[in-house]
């Protein structure tokens, strides 16, 4: 999207030169310098410089904002890609790979603090807003976190657990993310809290279709191995929609797949994507997907912005759900 070029040119050139200064101990700094220069698509800081913009003019002060939410994101993927064992990051190593395991989670916690640096270049009163929101924030990220691993072991997940939990992990930065700049911009209480709904909301939506992709997407634009989810035995929405959905067979067949790891996962992936189409559960997760986007531009049209300004949030919500990657 055109109108992202701006915000993403404003942040690249600023976390350039925050990650040129050379730090010791360089085997602290430099796992963080490799992660933030693997780059993606830092779509989290670029909403918080959009909003501090159409809220008033801000993006230049809710820099350091920015940079914080980009730093702590970077955090969370050091940390789950060691959870996870994870080899690959945006199609590189990852952190604990090149390094060792106690090299990424030091140099994880070296980042929670520097991002917790950043707002102390702001005045006390929004040093306290988001350094509070912030904190929220990181509990709730990390408590998603726990929820996933604890469905890794649960047989009895249900939807709605399931929704609270891509919520807790995904959802509430990028709502953060968008209230950070309604914050800097001195937005009013209430829209602060419209536009966090908001992103919360297209977050939900965000990660409905990256489980979707994961399933159907073209592995030639996903970016990441199709079916990843239905190899690790992931709990899904679409999994868990399947289940509800299907005949006795079907899910006899379905509980039994997520329950084996076979050396070659192919005929498991292709089996349960019939099961997915078939049940309805792929349907189901389109319906999810827009349900999300709907309630987002619900709570949009709450927001005190210009029609301009609200106009380019749809089309930019509207992108999201049509991205292949």
């Amino acid at each position: 999207m055109d109108f992202l070029i701006p915000y993403s040119t404003l942040l690249n050139s600023h976390l350039e030169k925050k990650l040129a200064s050379k730090k010791e101990p360089t085997q602290l700094y430099e796992p963080i310098n490799y992660i933030v220069r693997l780059g993606g698509k830092r779509l989290r800081p670029i909403l918080t410089l959009m909003i501090a913009d159409f809220f008033g003019d801000k993006k230049e002060e809710a820099i350091n904002a920015a940079m914080a939410v980009e730093l702590f994101h970077n955090f969370s993927l050091i940390h789950d890609d060691i959870m996870d064992d994870a080899p690959l990051r945006r199609g590189k190593e990852t952190v604990h790979e090149k390094w060792d395991t106690n090299t990424g989670i030091l140099s994880g916690d070296a980042m929670l603090i520097l991002a917790y640096q950043l707002f102390e270049e702001y005045d006390a009163t929004l040093f306290q807003q988001l350094a509070k929101l912030f904190s929220k924030t990181a509990l709730e990220v990390c408590e998603g976190q726990q929820y996933d691993v604890d469905f890794e072991t649960r047989d009895d997940v249900t939807i709605l657990e399931y929704i609270k939990m891509i919520d807790c992990k995904t959802a509430v930065l990028i709502g953060a993310a968008m209230k950070m700049g309604a914050i800097v911009a001195e937005a009013s209480e209430s829209c602060q809290e419209n536009i966090y709904e908001f992103g919360r909301n297209l977050g939900i939506a965000f990660q409905l279709q990256d489980d979707y992709l994961d399933a159907f997407g073209d592995p030639e634009t996903f970016g990441k191995q199709v079916g990843g989810d239905i190899i690790t035995n992931k709990k899904t929405f679409l999994y868990l929609t399947a289940l509800q959905k299907s005949e006795q067979e079907e899910s006899e067949t379905l509980s039994h797949l997520f329950s084996i790891a076979p050396k070659d996962p192919t005929d498991k992936i292709t089996t349960v994507k019939e099961i997915f189409k078939s049940s309805g559960a792929a349907e189901a997760t389109v319906h999810e997907i827009e349900k999300y986007t709907r309630k987002a531009n619900e709570v949009l049209n709450k927001v005190e912005i210009s029609l301009e300004n609200k106009t380019k949030l749809q089309e930019f919500g509207a992108w999201l759900m049509q991205r292949t990657v």
